[in-house]
């Protein structure tokens, strides 16, 4: 059950709450969508200024095109864009509806007061909250709520989006309890193995936790979508240009000539002068010369990118099934951007790594344990030793696996440093327990580390069984014991640590606490530091094997002093304003002069393929930062696992200094091994800096004298993100080919990647898996989530989400470099196609009085780019390969182009454009030749206006059809039915409307009757058509094939070389060879040991396949 919130029901500051407790994220209802999404389509300009246009269309003066020219186009992409959001909208509200299922979920944010469960215990999911699927237990009061009136006082912070967060107080019989998150149950987490409980409703509506949480995602876009803004102001200038061009022509031509003809041309109605002509003949051209801008561009772009989206949900290459995984596009407008990665920022844990922690080895009083060593002292390898067995624990875990048979054995004998050591492990935690069947426990833990600890504990003779509000039931060596929980102080990202305070049986008094070497470090009693050293050596040697390291430590209290903490502590934790620093505080009082125990060591092993994906990215340009909250140690070693850093780099710097003046010294020494000149005030970047000092503006790539690599530690990082330091950390990472930053916060993560954005132009991807990724995945340009095992969170914030790291290459180097390549295909010829069209008007206006008298049928004009000419460029943008993905993963450097944005810029736009206008010369010029003064075999005249009309566009229709074959790479049966499919449409739809039945139904709308038998039955005509088609289409070829002679393209060179029949299904060992010279004849060096042309890559490529 959950509460109820009564219509009259107001808080304590008078507010009053909604009637029902129902959240609303839908935008629309039945009434409201239509005009809703009407006035959010019109906001776009594209779509507002084809409204003008219409209306435009609607002033008989100036209109010169029926006016469903511009109102079928735009009524189809209104149409098409609104059922999209209509359907987005639906999905929505569904989404929200499974949401409110009350068996199942919270719908308001409860103060729990009583369940079902034992001790009043609720078990809860909070996936959906922050992103963890594992079970956590919410303490309630320490009395059962029954069914009577009760008077009391809830007083409470207002209403915030902090989830892990809650400070309040109850006041209830004269008592004061304290009310943090551990008692409330938020909005959207799922109740587990619990019937039923009750709870008070503290916020309800959009009031609640959750929705607090629900603002906007920031809108992401394309570096193709911004160019495209600037590109379509452009193209409005040009078309000003030619309209103005046209109206100052109409206005020389009407008063030299037309002001005489009058009487046989006369001007409209209320056509004074020849100024006022020409001003009307401006709106005239505007509304003539509008498809230079099509409508339909925005339509099929959205169209492409939802195909190439599907093709990412669809690869089964990207389908991990051991979790029935497979890889989702989760939006739809980002998938050209993975075409342009330049910069990856990784998290280690769980993205690299497989995040399945193992207690591998620890420290107890000084002493390692983990490695097993011969007789002589050399060390054995694990593989030739056997395993510790555990049979005479009945409660241990049979997955566990130790080796280290002196442990035990001190556990047998009862050593009093490792009892303490284990004892603080099997208390000193969050975990769960489970036990459905006698002796089967099952561990719940929020994060793996914790849960391998626990494990390792149990293991060794301590098992924790069971927990109450107030108890905590351990089996110790075979006796069960019940610890009173008298404290929790809890972990965070600034304290790194936890405690717990228990009374043991016997009525000791004990803080147990474990966290971060750094920070325990500080908190030890001065006895220690023999120990510490002794201690700190084995952390170091831990690390160096790449291990996740804890320092744990205990502490025996006084009766009298402790009363007193916890006097204080109440007090701390039941105020309203500054509870998380007064209890900070009194954390800290308590947790002085530790006596140190050990330290544990975990092994988080790396996923599978996980340095050859790394390997194979690198060589695609692409660098790569890894933001982790290990230590140094650990993420260097991991950084030399995975190929990140290697033995062969020129040097790796580590920068961790203590000061703003330390770590500026260390950035610039770095820099300055890298590239010398980069101190001379004649360098580049040195001038552009001094010239903008106020206003740093995007800095250029600088190139280093070898390849480099960079670890800075997280308080280094600190003052290297201030103001003054961040344009020296910038200059120094970007010139290192791997940064690794340890020990940062997720903010730190965050600012770092902000930090490229800012100062360097190139497109950035964030990875990660859990919910401290969030927010840099949320900053990246693409944000790509693990489903790993710390929840979904770092999921349902990504763009794109996959189950593994080594499907990162497929996504970059196949997908995204696929559609980079559709896209600008795509572009280049709607734009082609476009100018080609649009300009013949243009020309044909010299030679006729500038009239605004169109050169095609007005239903051709219509009926261009929706029926003619969209599905072979659809069909082009959908499924063009340049190579096929087996050679995209083999040559990388194929994805280079991208990053530097060659395919698509402002210098190829206007190649196009140019390409457009020359097309658009031979297409009238041509068909107007062709038609002057001529005569038709019976020696009628056919240089009529309308046979020229329908020349001139069926040449433009079959020298597009013929430049869309020219720009296709990969053939399917799909393009050809298209490219023949769309000119036999053409054909049959010209016939059709052009045919004595159409002019007798309606004579006005299809005036050319006859026009096209006429026409299209004499030889000369086609023979014009034949010769506009080599004229416009010949230099293309021309230019194309010496291109590819003279200075071919990586693609080029691939598919001239490698993309031949008998290759496609060599195994990779016969590939190997050609393909590091492949390397070399695309100009790339082939580093020591590539795992493609050694044996064993190739060996692992033939799996892969």
């Amino acid at each position: 059950m959950v509460g109820a919130v009564k219509p009259e029901c107001s808080d304590l500051q008078g507010r009053r709450y909604p009637l029902l407790n129902s959240i609303k994220t839908s935008k629309y209802n039945f009434f409201t969508f239509l005009p809703l999404n009407l006035f959010e389509q019109f906001q776009r300009i594209a779509n507002a200024y084809f409204l003008f246009l219409l209306i435009l269309q609607l002033i008989p003066q100036i209109s010169s095109l029926p006016w469903f020219t511009t109102v079928v186009p735009l009524v189809l992409v209104l149409a098409v864009s609104g059922v999209k959001d209509a359907i987005d909208d639906f999905v929505r509200f569904v989404s929200l509806s499974c949401t409110l299922d009350f068996t199942l979920h919270s719908s308001a944010d409860l103060l729990l007061l009583s369940s079902s469960e034992p001790h009043s215990l609720v078990y809860i999911e909070t996936a959906e909250l922050d992103g963890f699927l594992t079970l956590s237990c919410f303490v309630f009061f320490f009395f059962v709520f029954c069914f009577v009136f009760i008077t009391g006082e809830v007083k409470c912070e207002a209403p915030n989006n902090k989830l892990d967060n809650f400070t309040g107080t109850l006041a209830l019989r004269g008592e004061k309890y304290a009310l943090d998150n551990e008692k409330m149950l938020l909005r959207g987490c799922t109740i587990r193995n619990t019937e039923w409980c009750f709870g008070l409703v503290i916020y309800a509506g959009p009031d609640t936790k959750l929705m607090q949480n629900s603002g906007r995602t920031t809108f992401k876009r394309t570096s193709i979508d911004r160019l495209m803004n600037v590109l379509v102001l452009m193209i409005f200038a040009f078309l000003a240009l030619m309209c103005l061009i046209l109206a100052i022509g109409n206005g020389i031509w009407e008063s030299d000539k037309g002001y005489n003809f009058q009487v046989y041309l006369p001007w409209a109605e209320d056509v004074t002068s020849a100024p006022l002509s020409a001003f009307l003949m401006f709106w005239s051209y505007v509304i003539i010369l509008n498809t230079v801008v099509p409508i339909s561009l925005y339509v099929s772009v959205e169209i492409i990118r939802l195909g190439n989206s599907f093709y990412i949900d669809w690869d089964r290459k990207m389908y991990y099934p051991l979790n029935d995984t497979p890889a989702q596009a989760r939006t739809t407008t980002l998938n050209e951007e993975l075409g342009q990665i330049k910069y990856i920022f990784s998290d280690k844990t769980g993205t690299l790594t497989q995040n399945i922690m193992c207690f591998n080895k620890c420290s107890i009083n000084g002493k390692s344990y983990g490695d097993v060593y011969d007789q002589s002292g050399q060390r054995i390898e694990i593989n030739e030793v056997k395993k510790v067995d555990f049979s005479y624990n009945q409660l241990a875990d049979p997955k566990f696996a130790f080796y280290d048979h002196s442990l035990v054995e001190a556990v047998k004998l009862n050593d009093v440093p490792t009892h303490r050591f284990f004892r603080l492990l099997s208390l000193c935690h969050t975990v769960m327990p489970e036990e459905k069947k006698e002796g089967n426990l099952v561990y719940q833990a929020q994060s793996p580390d914790e849960g391998a600890l626990v494990t390792a504990a149990r293991n060794f003779g301590f098992v924790f069984r069971a927990r109450t509000p107030e108890t905590i039931t351990v089996v110790e060596m075979g006796e069960t014991k019940i610890y009173k929980l008298l404290a929790i102080l809890d972990f965070n990202n600034v304290r790194k640590r936890m405690s717990v305070i228990v009374r043991s049986p016997e009525g000791d008094l004990t803080l147990y606490c474990k966290g971060a070497d750094t920070i325990l470090y500080e908190l030890l009693h001065s006895s220690c530091e023999s120990l510490k050293e002794e201690t700190t050596e084995h952390l170091n040697e831990f690390a160096g094997e790449g291990l996740r390291t804890l320092v744990v430590a205990y502490k025996n209290l006084d009766e009298e002093y402790f009363q007193d903490w916890i006097k204080r502590h109440h007090e701390a934790s039941t105020a309203l304003e500054g509870r998380e620093d007064k209890l900070s505080e009194i954390y800290e009082e308590i947790e002085k002069d530790l006596m140190l125990l050990g330290a544990t060591a975990i092994e988080d092993k790396l996923q599978d393929g996980v340095p050859q994906t790394i390997e194979t990215l690198a060589k695609a340009s692409i660098k790569i930062w890894v933001l982790t909250g290990d230590k140094q140690e650990t993420a260097m070693n991991i950084g030399y696992s995975c190929n990140l850093l290697y033995d062969d780099m020129a040097d790796v710097f580590v920068i961790e200094g203590s000061t703003s003046e330390d770590v500026l010294n260390e950035l610039r020494n770095a820099r300055k091994k890298m590239k010398p000149d980069s101190f001379l005030d004649s360098d580049e970047i040195n001038i552009q800096i001094e010239k903008s000092s106020k206003n740093p503006k995007l800095l250029p790539d600088e190139q280093a004298n070898g390849v480099y690599g960079l670890v800075i530690n997280g308080h280094s990082l600190a003052y290297a993100l201030e103001g003054n330091l961040e344009l020296e950390l910038v200059r120094t990472a970007c010139m290192c080919k791997v940064v690794i930053c340890c020990r940062v916060t997720p903010l730190q993560k965050a600012q770092v990647v902000e930090l490229v954005k800012k100062y360097k132009k190139a497109v950035t991807l964030a990875i990660g898996d859990g919910a401290n990724d969030v927010s840099m995945i949320k900053t990246a340009h693409i944000g790509v989530g693990i489903s790993g095992q710390e929840g979904m969170q770092a999921v349902l914030s990504s763009d794109f989400s996959f189950a593994q790291f080594r499907y990162l290459q497929r996504l970059l180097l196949v997908h995204g470099r696929w559609s980079y390549i559709r896209m600008c295909k795509f572009l280049k010829y709607f734009f082609y196609k476009n100018f080609a069209f649009t300009l013949v008007h243009f020309w044909y206006g010299f030679f006729s009085g500038f009239s605004a008298q169109t050169v095609y049928d007005q239903w051709f004009i219509t009926l261009y780019n929706l029926a003619y000419t969209s599905l072979p460029v659809l069909g082009m943008s959908l499924f063009d390969q340049d190579v096929d993905d087996r050679w995209s993963l083999l040559f990388p450097q194929l994805y280079v182009p991208g990053q530097e944005n060659l395919y698509f810029n402002k210098t190829v736009f206007i190649k196009c454009m140019l390409q457009g206008i020359y097309s658009s010369l031979i297409l009238f010029f041509i068909p107007y030749g062709a038609m002057y003064n001529t005569m038709r075999s019976d020696g009628k005249a056919i240089a009529d206006y309308q046979s020229f009309a329908l020349m001139a566009q069926t040449c433009l229709l079959i020298v597009v059809s013929v430049q869309i074959g020219l720009d296709t790479s990969y053939w399917t049966v799909v393009n050809q039915f298209f490219i023949w499919g769309s000119l036999s449409v053409y054909f049959a739809i010209t016939f059709t409307m052009y045919s004595d039945g159409m002019y007798l139904i309606l004579p006005a709308s299809f005036p050319f009757v006859g026009t096209a038998r006429n026409t299209l039955s004499q030889p000369n005509v086609w023979l014009a058509i034949f010769l506009s088609i080599a004229l416009c289409v010949l230099p293309v070829v021309g230019f194309r094939f010496l291109k590819a002679l003279l200075r071919p393209t990586a693609s080029d060179k691939v598919r001239r070389n490698f993309s031949k029949p008998e290759t496609l299904f060599l195994p990779a060992r016969l590939i190997a060879e050609p393909y590091c010279r492949g390397l070399a004849l695309l100009g790339a060096h082939v580093p020591t040991g590539a795992s493609v042309c050694h044996p064993s890559g190739s060996q692992s490529l033939e799996q892969e396949e």
